[in-house]
């Protein structure tokens, strides 16, 4: 599996990862007595979205800057 792809799949599942803690979030600040410090559990996931989401943003320029390479090539 290249690198790329490896990336790009990572990035998925950091989103459902994402989109669950989200979730348990909303239902955990809901209740009668919120744990406050809850709400910082979507943060992680989110800065690795970041990351993940700007290297995949700058991929198809960094190709054209380093000559037209495609980066689906093996």
């Amino acid at each position: 599996m290249n690198w790329n792809k490896w990336i790009r799949q990572f990035h998925r599942w950091v989103a459902v990862v994402f989109t669950v803690t989200v979730i348990i979030t909303l239902i955990v600040l809901a209740q009668e007595n919120p744990v406050v410090w809850v709400s910082y559990v979507p943060l992680l996931p989110l800065a690795l979205l970041l990351l993940t989401g700007l290297y995949l943003f700058v991929l198809p320029y960094a190709s054209k800057w380093r000559g037209g390479r495609r980066t689906g090539e093996t």
